[in-house]
């Protein structure tokens, strides 16, 4: 999806729950001072939702994203019991957000890890997440036994390889490794170790591909990250390795998502709503703005998001103005002041 240089791009914006508001707000006004194009939508969703009119997910906010193809999402709250399915998940079965794109870059050096550039590419609509559950009952016990039945089409297991090859190859990476767990669970994933490797193919001489069960993925992660560029596995895996691959790099305080699909895609920051912080104005907003700066590159902007990337880097590094979490006494507001000012 590309857009015009000047042209005016309608995105949904949802403030989110718990933190949500705050992270949301000094994210739309750092991108006000890059001038970027987004024209804002504000929409509800969550507990903020439930609040104003009953429903976690309103009609109204769907139609929103349906018009815009976009948007931008504080993190939200899923009521709990009352049979209210996980938010994230019904925007991403209802929009058809195949690809879930996690990407992990050291920003602040001398941690455990140095040099971090991982960026894990995770199907979104299938494996486990889309398993039919039910029990059966043993003699009193009605819930015995649990049993989950997951499934990968093959058709679904080639779109998000090739999204992944079609990623490396537009951001210049070298190599995508295909995490599997095709010698236990030989059908399920079996199908996308096969289909990842047929795709490959039509990429040869451009990008190298090789494969990791996912449990040796895991330990190498920990032990030799450096080796890992882009990485594309099944839901349950890519949701597990997404978060350990945040870790190397400082937490969910550093970690965009995005999630795609060929309609429609949605930018969020990968942490929670953090409930205990809210209100207190000390909430990190970079990884929301982490995840603006792929919304940009995603709508043709690449020229403001190399611009936000510069200014997040000067902040963060060269002025040293970071927030508690990442070992600085900054609040959201001084961080924010400090990125408008480096835009300006």
């Amino acid at each position: 999806m590309s857009h015009a240089l000047g042209e005016k791009i309608p995105a949904t914006l949802i403030p989110g729950d718990g933190i949500g508001p705050e992270i949301v707000e000094a994210t739309v006004e750092v991108l006000a001072a890059l001038g970027a194009p987004f024209e804002w939508d504000r929409q509800l969703a969550g507990m903020a939702a439930v609040a104003d009119s009953g429903d976690p997910l309103p009609l109204r906010t769907l139609d929103s994203i349906r018009r815009t193809g976009l948007a931008l999402k504080g993190p939200l709250t899923t009521p709990v019991g009352g049979g209210f399915k996980s938010i994230n998940v019904t925007l991403r079965q209802e929009f058809e957000l195949y690809a879930n794109l996690r990407p992990a870059r050291t920003l602040i050096p001398g941690q455990r890890f140095d040099n971090i550039d991982i960026v894990l590419i995770r199907e979104n609509l299938e494996g486990f997440y889309a398993a039919m559950e039910h029990y059966l009952p043993i003699g009193p016990d009605p819930k015995a036994i649990a049993i989950s039945s997951g499934f990968n089409t093959r058709a679904e297991c080639r779109r998000i390889v090739r999204y992944a090859f079609d990623y490396a190859v537009k951001n210049g990476r070298k190599k995508v490794t295909l995490v599997h767990k095709a010698n236990i669970l030989k059908a399920l994933t079996g199908i996308f170790l096969e289909s990842g490797y047929e795709i490959a193919k039509e990429y040869e001489g451009r990008v190298e591909v090789n494969d990791r069960i996912v449990d040796a993925c895991a330990m190498q992660l920990v032990l030799d990250p450096w080796q890992y560029d882009v990485i594309v596995t099944t839901n349950l895996f890519g949701d597990i390795l997404s978060d350990l691959i945040a870790g190397l790099v400082g937490g969910l305080g550093m970690a965009p998502g995005a999630n795609i699909g060929n309609d429609a895609a949605i930018f969020e920051a990968v942490h929670g709503s953090a409930p205990d912080i809210a209100g207190k104005g000390v909430a990190n907003p970079l990884a929301l703005l982490l995840a603006s700066e792929i919304m940009l590159a995603h709508v043709g902007r690449k020229d403001l998001a190399d611009r936000l990337e510069t200014a997040i880097n000067d902040t963060v590094l060269t002025s040293g103005i970071r927030t508690r979490d990442l070992g600085g006494a900054a609040d959201t507001r001084t961080l924010t002041d400090a990125l408008k000012l480096r835009l300006a």
